[in-house]
Parts: C-alpha cells; structure tokens; sequence
C-alpha cells in the first residue's frame, strides 16, 4: 500500500535530518582536526600524524555533504533553489573552503618546509570557514531569511553575504566551531597515541564546556530575544505544494512552541547536553573511543534540537512571513517522493555497510613512530 502524501513528507523531513546529522558526525571531525591542527601538534612528526588520522577517510566522508544537497535538490526544490541562490556567496565560501582540505593536504608534502605554514593555514581555514558557515546558516533560518517571491513565482532574495553576518547568526556559527572542534577532539584522541592523543583530550574538553555554555545561550536567546514563526489557519498536509495558501506571523518564543505541544521533543536539547557532557567526562578520563560516540550524539542532539524547533518550516521569510517554505508546500511530488523512498531504501544501507567496511578496514591508531619510519602513510 503506497504512503500518503503527508506521510511521504514528514519521512523526508526526518531523513535530511538524518542526512544532516551524517555529515556532521562524519565529515565534521575531519572539520574539527583541521581546526585543532595549529594548536595540538608541536613537532612535524605530529602535524604529519594528524594529517594521516583523517587522511584515507575524509573523502568519503564528504559522501554525506553530496547526498544532504542531492535530497534538498530532489525532495524540497524550492529550499534548494531558495537557499542555495540566496545563500549563493556563503555556499561559495564552504566550498572554497572544502577544497582549501585536498589542496593543502596533498601540496603540504609536497613543498619545501618554508611553505609549509602557509599551507598548514590553509588547512586550518578549510576546518573553519565551514564549520562557522553552517552554523551561521542554521542561526538564519531560525532568524529568517530576507526572500519572497514576486507575482510571477521568482525567487528575490534582498540581502548580500554581510547581512547574513548577525548576532544571532554568528553566535550559531560559534555553536557550530565548538561543536566540530570537540568532534575532531574526540576522534584524535581515539586515533592517535601519545602526545597528541593527550593534547586533543584537552581541547576536547574545553570545546566541549565551550559548547555547553554557547548552546544554552543560544537557547536563551531563542526563548526570549528571537522571534518565531507561527502558522494560522488549516494547512492542507496532504495537498499540493503551494507557498501562497497560509498565513504567517512571527511571535517571540514561537521556536518553543513544538516542545510545549509534544513534551517529548525535549530529548532533543536534553541530549544535547548530557552527552555534551558525558563527551568531557570521557575525554577527561581517557576514554577516548566512547568519547566519539558521545560526541556524535551530542552533535545528533544539537541539530535535531534545531529541527524540531524548526518544523514544521524549513526556510523562514524574514521580509514576507507568508512566504516562507514549510514541510508541506515545498515539497516535491508524492510520486517522486516515493521513488526516491525506495531508491534511498536500497543505496543507504549499501553505503552504511561500506563506511562501516572502510573503517573496520583502517582501524588502529596513528602513531609517531609509524611515520618517523615512513610506513605506507598518504601525508
């Protein structure tokens, strides 16, 4: 028996988050090493050793970068379409970004030792410039981003790459530093030994507490200094997409609206924070290797809290609130819905299966000792 229409879209719904959460785990402590490459290693020996950690890994982690946009693109054409032409100059700095991580790399040892601090600053800013993006990304969808759409259905979109630079937002971007950071952390300190295992549980720590303190302001702030967006009058979950069909206002404190209706839904900054914390407590004590697994429910837990305080919208309009795109009017077809349903059915597991292959395949740590001897290391 085929899904219904509202059905197909909440499964949709939860899996970009899914997607989202993929490539914040996988990806994010490539992001995270390269941040905390200027400042745990202190010989070459050890910068070397951090490089390799992610060395044979970090390509395809970016698997779930590709397969979050190839869902937008399919499944919300119209968030796609919205977010990546007005966030056109922000995508471009994450991706300049993202490929500042091959280029350093591969050149880093390749170049003569003078230059090789001008590529490990390339490197740093490839775990950076992201990392800050997306969370200044995220505190403008809470925030609202200034598009609406004309008379013919063309996107407009009334703000350039500063605007996107507010309070509010720079504060996500720092929630977004700390948390990749205390990710990279947690997995050098599993995958190295010694020194930088032990200067990794460190910084560990502290982003971890950093996290803490920043996510729980920045939750303050979406409680009492943020507005929210509220929608009136029946919505038609199960009709056609069409964005000119709801009213919407925005209120202070409606971002916690979906916690008051399903009390339920308070796992998610719960999480956030317990694991947060038991991610510190681990790293603290050396338990490395259950650290990560903290660590990754934490960040589950982070962006899970900003979904469910999301929904059901995905791309507030801060200029037209009526506007604004939502689970049910910027969605593909139910059709196409549901083929891509039995498409991500039979790929994603396909693709667990082969993470996981990969990293049984690679486990073990990286040692100084295995690089001073010029093992079979890529950096």
């Amino acid at each position: 028996m085929p899904l219904d229409y509202e059905t197909l879209r909440l499964i949709w719904w939860a899996l970009l988050g899914v997607l989202l959460i993929g490539f914040a785990v996988m990806d994010g402590f490539d992001l995270g090493v390269a941040m905390l490459h200027p400042f745990v290693p202190q010989t070459e020996t050890q910068r070397r050793v951090m490089l390799n950690t992610i060395g044979p890994v970090w390509e395809g982690n970016q698997v779930w970068f590709i397969l979050g946009g190839g869902a937008i693109f399919a499944a919300w054409p119209l968030l796609y379409s919205a977010s990546f032409s007005g966030f056109y100059l922000a995508m471009l700095l994450v991706l300049l970004g993202l490929i500042l991580r091959p280029v350093s790399l591969v050149f880093r040892s390749k170049s003569p030792q003078a230059w090789r601090k001008n590529w490990d600053v390339a490197f740093f800013l490839s775990g950076f410039v992201p990392s800050l993006v997306f969370g200044v990304a995220f505190g403008n969808l809470l925030r609202g981003a200034p598009f609406h759409f004309d008379e013919t259905l063309q996107l407009v979109y009334e703000a350039g790459l500063l605007g996107l630079l507010n309070p509010f937002a720079l504060l996500c971007g720092l929630v977004s530093v700390a948390m990749l950071t205390m990710q990279g952390a947690a997995f050098l300190a599993g995958k190295a030994e010694g020194e930088v295992a032990q200067r990794a549980r460190v910084f560990g720590v502290r982003a971890a507490l950093a996290l803490m303190a920043l996510f729980a302001l920045a939750g303050l702030w979406v409680a009492f200094g943020q507005e929210g967006y509220v929608i009136h009058g029946a919505v038609d979950h199960a009709g056609a997409s069409n964005l000119m069909l709801k009213s919407v206002t925005r209120e202070t404190g409606a971002w916690l609206a979906n916690y008051r209706a399903m009390p339920a839904t308070l796992a998610a900054p719960a999480a956030a924070f317990a694991f947060t914390l038991l991610a510190a407590a681990l790293l603290a004590a050396n338990w490395a290797k259950t650290a990560l697994v903290a660590s990754s429910l934490a960040v589950a837990g982070v962006i899970a809290t900003a979904g469910v305080s999301l929904f059901p919208f995905l791309m507030p309009s801060l200029t037209r609130p009526d506007h604004s795109l939502t689970v049910w009017d910027a969605s593909s077809s139910q059709r196409t819905l549901g083929i891509m349903l039995v498409a991500v059915a039979i790929f994603l597991p396909l693709v667990l299966a082969y993470t996981t292959w990969v990293y049984y395949v690679l486990r073990g740590p990286v040692t100084e000792a295995a690089i001073e001897r010029e093992d079979d290391y890529s950096y």
